[in-house]
């Protein structure tokens, strides 16, 4: 081989090595220049804390992990995995908050800080999807999917059943009542939904699942009010006087009951037009005027009508004439 082959050769190698270096093969250049200087766990931890109290959140994300990649058996270890969880929530990235906790629920069952774990799952939840409009826009989180709101009460009730005497377990419970306001008021809207469309079954389901389930809640008194319409618009009036009754005995304030003491039945149901829909709201209407149903039936039922005139029937057939009966009617 002559030397000109050779030098090509080397620089043909050298082209690969410098190509395989930029591309990461041989090793973290970026890694090894943000944790340079830190050789031992307390190093990387004691970097780690400094990061989250000094609110570099990302980097003390970043720290951890390379701290128990580093030493996953280390002393360090175990309170790393928790404090993640914590500089993930500050970092609004609930979902990786609520995996965290999770892994640390099932890697530490019996630590000392298993409390807090189920707390901050149970945190990451309640306050997921919150996002940065609503800081500034008026958004009704009752009207929400409630599946975020369902699983934050689950976290926070395993929280108290486990560990009722945990430091997180007060501000827990005022969360849950909080979110168990929120799951009745979002049924009393699908409710109110049901009842628009004239869905009357379903909407007295929603109303009855409401004062059966959310005892106590500020929702109680919509629910009973639904099941008061939809039993009137159903025709069974008997259920609706009491109902009623209970209404004025618990809520005697309640909007749908006017100064007589009688219930106040709504008479146009939601239907916004084009206008009022591409405007948002500021020109056009939301309503139109048609009664949802009429809130009676007739006092005999149509199917008592047809037992009534199943027995005039009997009746006559019982006076007809011989000459009726064998001329199957022809004669009488």
């Amino acid at each position: 081989m002559s030397l000109l082959e050779k030098i090509k050769k080397v620089i043909v190698l050298m082209s690969i090595s410098v190509a395989l270096n930029g591309c990461g093969l041989f090793g973290d250049d970026e890694d090894d220049d943000e944790f340079a200087g830190l050789s031992t766990e307390a190093q990387f931890y004691e970097r780690a804390l400094d990061q989250l109290n000094g609110q570099n959140f990302r980097g003390a994300i970043s720290t951890y992990q390379a701290l128990e990649s580093r030493f996953p058996f280390g002393r360090f270890a175990e309170q790393a995995q928790i404090e993640i969880v914590f500089a993930y929530y500050r970092n609004n990235d609930m979902e990786a908050a609520r995996a965290a906790a999770d892994r640390f629920i099932r890697l530490h069952p019996d630590s000392e800080n298993v409390d807090y774990a189920y707390y901050m799952k149970g945190l990451s939840s309640f306050t997921s999807g919150g996002g940065i409009f609503n800081r500034f826009l008026p958004i009704d989180h009752t009207k929400r999917d409630p599946g975020r709101a369902q699983e934050s009460f689950n976290d926070l009730s395993q929280l108290i059943a486990l560990y009722p005497d945990s430091p997180y377990s007060g501000d827990a419970r005022s969360r849950m009542i909080y979110l168990r306001n929120n799951l009745a008021q979002y049924e009393i809207h699908v409710a109110n939904y049901y009842v628009e469309r004239r869905a009357y079954i379903a909407a007295l389901r929603r109303a009855q699942y409401v004062v059966e389930n959310f005892q106590e809640t500020p929702a109680v008194a919509d629910g009973v009010a639904i099941m008061i319409e939809c039993y009137l618009r159903l025709g069974l009036n008997d259920l609706a006087d009491t109902s009623l009754g209970l209404l004025r005995e618990n809520y005697p304030e309640h909007a749908s009951i006017d100064e007589d003491g009688l219930f106040i039945i709504r008479s146009e149901i939601t239907n916004p037009s084009l206008l009022y829909t591409v405007t948002f709201g500021l020109v056009g209407d939301n309503a139109v005027d048609p009664p949802l149903a009429p809130t009676q039936r007739p006092g005999t039922s149509g199917s008592q009508q047809i037992i009534d005139d199943q027995q005039d029937i009997e009746v006559e057939g019982e006076n007809r004439s011989f000459l009726d009966i064998i001329t199957l009617g022809i004669l009488n």
